[in-house]
């Protein structure tokens, strides 16, 4: 049966951000710059990845995948929602709201596995150092960023489907500055019950499992480098942990808020709020957390910029 005789619906109208008229120009100017320092920061990190074979490890592996899946993620909903702002144009066709919520579910789980990946080589490389390089091999890399495409590719085409076969009879209004897929279930006027037990579900194996790995991961690292008696490695633990898990905490909680705790108690424009800080805000800050308070980063990017300067001489 094919999507048109499922749904009477041939668009949606994305209501954007709950601002006022008045405040569009500076919420304009504040997400169309926070988007630009998410692109330029995340392929400023593939590009030294790249250029630098010092940054050829295991730990770079995973955050360059991390960098474009951020690109990616961010792109997927930032555009639309400034287009909203600018032109007024809320619409989005039946089809294009389907591919956009494919896409982000598909991107939301790959970077929750990533930031799993990064978590458990590092667990590896502070807790077990000398076990590290049979541990973390190039096979076991590449498995990991295989098998996290793979198991993100599967739920996000689950949920789609499931989604695809639903009827939408009239009201065609999302509240939300992209196709969130919970508030799409809500305008269905079909049983949804299988797509809620889907989001339950795959949400444990994406989200809460992963968000419990990372935890553990960094408890063991904390653990590790707080049995060095010094000054030195009680700083670096709070150093390497702490803001590692701000971003981690602010990623996971927002998502755990909006899709997991009852919806009665979250209001509209809470759950708007939960989902920038996931979607907008912490891709733009994982350049910063992960890579450039980084030395080797650091260091990378001097050598490229006075590389760059020696050429203009």
């Amino acid at each position: 049966m094919t999507m048109e005789n499922q749904s009477s619906v041939s668009e949606f109208l994305l209501l954007g951000l709950p601002i006022w008229p008045e405040q569009q120009g500076v919420f304009f100017a504040l997400f169309l710059g926070v988007y630009l320092i998410t692109v330029v920061g995340n392929l400023l990190i593939v590009l030294l990845i790249r250029l630098d074979s010092r940054l050829h490890t295991p730990m770079y592996f995973f955050l360059s995948h991390l960098a474009l899946t951020d690109i990616t993620f961010s792109s997927v909903t930032v555009p639309k929602m400034l287009m909203i702002m600018q032109t007024k144009h809320k619409s989005i066709p039946y089809a294009g709201c389907l591919s956009q919520t494919y896409f982000f579910i598909l991107l939301a789980d790959l970077d929750s596995f990533l930031i799993t990946s990064m978590a458990y080589d590092r667990y590896v490389a502070i807790c077990h150092p000398l076990h590290y390089t049979t541990t973390m091999s190039q096979t076991v890399c590449v498995t990991l960023v295989l098998g996290s495409w793979l198991i993100a590719c599967a739920f996000a085409l689950w949920h789609t489907l499931l989604l695809a076969r639903l009827s939408f009879c009239a009201d065609n209004t999302i509240p939300y500055f992209f196709c969130d897929l919970a508030a799409l279930l809500k305008l269905s006027c079909s049983d949804t019950s299988l797509n809620q037990l889907v989001i339950f579900t795959a949400g444990l194996t994406a989200i809460m499992l992963p968000f419990v790995c990372i935890l553990v991961s960094y408890g063991h690292i904390g653990a590790t480098i707080l049995r060095v008696p010094s000054a030195k490695g009680i700083g670096k633990a709070l150093s390497t942990c702490g803001s590692h898990l701000s971003v981690v905490t602010l990623y996971y909680g927002a998502i755990i808020g909006v899709y997991f705790l009852p919806s009665s108690n979250n209001t509209n424009d809470s759950n708007i709020i939960a989902s920038v800080m996931y979607t907008v805000v912490t891709p733009m800050l994982n350049p910063f957390i992960y890579s450039l308070r980084n030395k080797d980063m650091k260091r990378a990017l001097r050598k490229l910029l006075s590389k760059r300067t020696y050429s203009s001489n």
